[in-house]
């Protein structure tokens, strides 16, 4: 329900947003319960990520689906601009909204989906909690429209200051668009008397950045930001990917989109572990932690060991039961690198499909085997 080593993140939201950690709590309680004894069903979830577009218009090198190895790009046209429209969407909202979900707005870059804004305000005129998942690029052009719809959260991918950022990011320039953006967003925030959005900054530790991670508490402070989140990097070797077809085979589906992970991810962890040490033994006026929040053995494990088992966090997989995810097509998928559909919301009413007959296989047999192997190096299986 809620791992203990990320309590300190929790308590962190529920100073800012009482409301909306209250309803994540009774969530995941919920969700729980039916984890152990629903029998494959489950409640509706607390959580739901509509991912708006494949599109991006930038080309980061560790991104899974349009970086170095990312499996997007191989993808033809017409699967690329495939997009709900602005009234799918809304319908989507309508039949979800009596439960309140958590709204996650994903992509690609959501903001190229030309009715990011308004489906932003539908949403929080619904009254659901909504985050928006974002490279930053295009704030400055609709920081005010961004404000205006109120917008909770806003979770921004920034990697290092000026240079390396754009190096990481393949975009000459976009650190100071990014952080004009911010600028833009803050100086709404004041002219219209709101606290909203939240700006919580999003630092990929990778082999580009890994030695420079203190830099980003400055970029942290000249963005006012509410949160600076550094994630391990998600990386997998061949082997493990291989084992997941095993899996794949038994569920009718493929893992393929996690071959964009396969690389390895060329640090040194004790140098990595030393800059973790001195950032975390600080103080600061907005909230800092690193995502999955190891221990030492288990931090050296995940990136020293390809057959790596999480020792720090439960061994078992709780998103499917709290979070779904809704792709271009109208797919809900409990995973965002694996095909498996629970159904399409386009063809049937969402509770039909949260807990139809294949949603109920697919967290059977996760539930038995407790997570697929590669599970140990995604973020969720770390979040619930």
């Amino acid at each position: 329900m809620m791992p203990y080593r990320n309590l300190k993140r929790y308590f962190r939201k529920a100073l800012t947003q009482p409301l909306y950690a209250a309803r994540v709590l009774v969530a995941r309680l919920r969700a729980t319960m039916y984890y152990y004894w629903g029998k494959g069903k489950s409640s509706f979830p607390e959580a739901i990520t509509l991912f708006l577009t494949h599109r991006c218009n930038l080309r980061c090198k560790m991104c899974g689906q349009w970086g170095e190895a990312g499996v997007t790009k191989r993808e033809s046209q017409e699967f690329i601009r495939r997009e709900l429209s602005l009234p799918q969407l809304k319908a989507i909202i309508d039949a979800v909204s009596s439960f309140l979900p958590n709204i996650t707005l994903f992509g690609g870059e959501p903001l190229l989906h030309t009715g990011c804004i308004e489906l932003i305000r539908y949403i929080t005129q619904k009254r659901m909690h909504c985050l928006m998942i974002t490279n930053g690029s295009m704030l400055k052009e609709h920081a005010s429209e961004i404000v205006r719809a109120g917008l909770d959260e806003l979770n921004i991918s920034l990697d290092g200051n000026s240079s390396l950022h754009d190096e990481i990011r393949g975009m000459p320039g976009l650190f100071e668009r990014i952080m004009a953006g911010i600028k833009e967003i803050n100086r709404y925030k004041q002219e219209l008397a709101t606290k909203k959005p939240f700006i919580n900054l999003q630092c990929t530790i990778n082999a580009k950045n890994y030695l420079r991670l203190p830099e980003m508490l400055e970029v942290a402070r000249e963005a006012h930001a509410a949160s600076l989140t550094f994630h391990n990097l998600i990386f997998l070797d061949s082997r493990t990917v291989e084992k997941q077809k095993e899996y794949d085979r038994l569920l009718g589906c493929s893992s393929a989109e996690w071959e964009g992970f396969v690389f390895a991810p060329g640090m040194d962890p004790e140098k990595l572990y030393a800059q973790m040490q001195g950032i975390m033994a600080g103080t600061y006026e907005f909230g800092v932690d690193f995502y999955p929040n190891f221990s030492k053995k288990p931090f050296f494990e995940y990136y020293t060991n390809p057959c790596y088992v999480p020792s720090d966090y439960p061994l078992r997989c709780l998103s499917p039961w709290i979070v779904a995810y809704i792709f271009p097509d109208g797919d809900l998928r409990p995973c965002l690198n694996c095909s498996y559909s629970f159904g399409n919301v386009l063809q049937e009413q969402f509770s039909r499909v949260w807990n139809s007959p294949k949603a109920v296989t697919y967290r059977t047999i996760l539930k038995e085997k407790g997570m697929f192997p590669v599970c140990i190096r995604c973020t969720e299986l770390y979040r619930y």
